[in-house]
């Protein structure tokens, strides 16, 4: 397949102008809104105040037909820029059933080839088989499960060579030297929130009733193969700092849930979702902590994620966090950075939305989307994706991205915007001609102009 180089003609539209006064108000100085690029399906362009427009950067389609990359927090670009690691999803209307099989695809940047090089059973729709890349293009990581035994097992994969090694447990986050993987229970974390873990049949789940000692985050080391629990729930609910103790622990399901090294691979971040047996609002909870377990400490607390908030990822410097979280009080939620152990909250942009991560290489930029529901889009199923400079205080938007509007969240399209590795492309999902697919914005003249002010 060759890349779509998609071009569209200059936009100036009454969205746009609205969104300029809205940044305007809402964060007390000039905001940048430039032109942009619509991605949707041909017969819902004409639905959106929005109208094709140019894009901000060049963007160009790398795969399609229930196309998917990883996350916002990995880059599904090679270490060397040469390739893509994708999965395909074998259907995009039903829930996956145990056994059923995806594909791990690896796309040649240059070409535009695509070759299937695994296929996996270890999968689910938002995530597909949590497919990365470790320290070169010769390691790839993903899950699959063994059906005659009902094993879950990340595998270390040479897409060229087909030379494969099977891991003692899954892979959730890969560090960015592939020398260790880490995971929490992909298979019980599904009474939480599915999407993001790997299906087996539901007599192989546990339900964790209260902070219990069985289910833990777990280190993998790739030279070996071998897994090691690093902390337990009961641990992390005992000994974190500040306390994440409720007055009832046992009329609550307790679970991890997402898990990432930062970039220095020496902090691993996680979420503790505490699930009331009588079906009110969960709580939830950051928390960091060493690669060996210790030091666990809360990053937000559940009392301060109540407030409104989502999607956490780490920063440059491996030290602070960037998340969505409701720091004033007032309605909506803001973009905020804090401290690995709670301290250092600060508000960095006034409107949050979606999945925001920061520059790899420590510019002041953060890249986001959003839901369809949030405040900062029409509900129409168009949502921005945004480049935000904290330093200025100025957004552009990059694209405007069509995403299904469904009301199961199960089969929402999120764009996942994620940096490279080098800081130059920034790799989004969308939704087109009816399917997912995966589209590549190259930054390279506003980095350089940014670095060379």
């Amino acid at each position: 397949m060759k890349f779509d180089q998609i071009k569209y003609k200059h936009l100036k539209s009454i969205r746009h102008i609205a969104l300029f006064f809205l940044l305007t108000i809402h964060a007390g100085t000039f905001s940048t809104v430039l032109g942009q690029l619509i991605i949707a399906p041909s017969d819902k362009i004409g639905t959106s105040l929005i109208k094709p427009g140019e894009p901000l950067v060049p963007v160009k389609k790398v795969s399609t037909g229930g196309v998917i990359h990883r996350f916002h927090d990995t880059s599904p670009l090679s270490p060397s820029g040469k390739y893509m690691a994708l999965f395909r999803v074998p259907f995009e209307d039903r829930y996956p059933k145990p056994g059923e099989k995806g594909e791990v695809l690896l796309v040649d940047m240059e070409t535009g080839e695509e070759k299937v090089v695994a296929i996996s059973r270890g999968w689910e729709m938002q995530v597909g088989a949590n497919v990365q890349w470790g320290a070169s293009d010769e390691q790839l990581f993903y899950n699959d499960v063994d059906t005659t035994t009902w094993d879950a097992y990340a595998v270390m994969l040479n897409p060229f060579t087909g030379e494969s090694k099977e891991m003692d447990g899954t892979v959730f986050f890969a560090s960015q030297d592939g020398k260790q993987l880490a995971s929490y229970n992909l298979i019980n974390s599904r009474h939480a929130q599915y999407g993001y873990g790997v299906v087996l049949p539901d007599e192989k789940t546990q339900h964790n009733l209260g902070p219990v000692n069985t289910d833990s985050i777990f280190i993998i080391d790739t030279e070996s193969g071998k897994a090691k629990s690093i902390a337990t729930i009961k641990d992390v609910y005992e000994k974190a700092v500040p306390s994440i103790r409720v007055p009832n622990p046992e009329e609550y399901e307790f679970y991890f849930f997402k898990i990432m090294w930062n970039p220095q691979g020496t902090r691993i971040m996680t979420l503790v979702m505490m699930k009331p047996n009588d079906g009110s609002r969960r709580k939830v909870a950051i928390i960091t902590m060493l690669p060996d377990g210790s030091d666990i400490r809360t990053a937000i607390t559940h009392q301060q994620y109540a407030k409104g908030g989502h999607h956490m990822a780490w920063a440059a410097d491996g030290v602070h966090i960037s998340q969505n979280l409701n720091v004033d009080g007032k309605e909506g939620i803001e973009i905020i950075t804090v401290k690995y152990d709670g301290s250092d909250m600060k508000e960095v942009f006034p409107i949050g939305s979606g999945h925001p991560s920061f520059h790899p290489k420590g510019l002041p930029l953060i890249v986001t989307d959003s839901y369809w529901h949030e405040p900062i889009t029409n509900k129409d199923g168009f949502v921005p994706l945004r480049l935000i400079n904290v330093d200025t205080q100025e957004e552009q938007l990059i694209a405007s991205i069509y995403v299904p509007v469904t009301d199961d969240s199960y089969f929402r399209v999120d764009p996942h915007p994620a940096w490279d590795r080098s800081g130059r492309y920034v790799i989004f999902n969308a939704f087109e001609d009816n399917t997912r697919c995966v589209f590549i914005a190259d930054l390279k003249e506003i980095i350089d102009n940014l670095q060379n002010q």
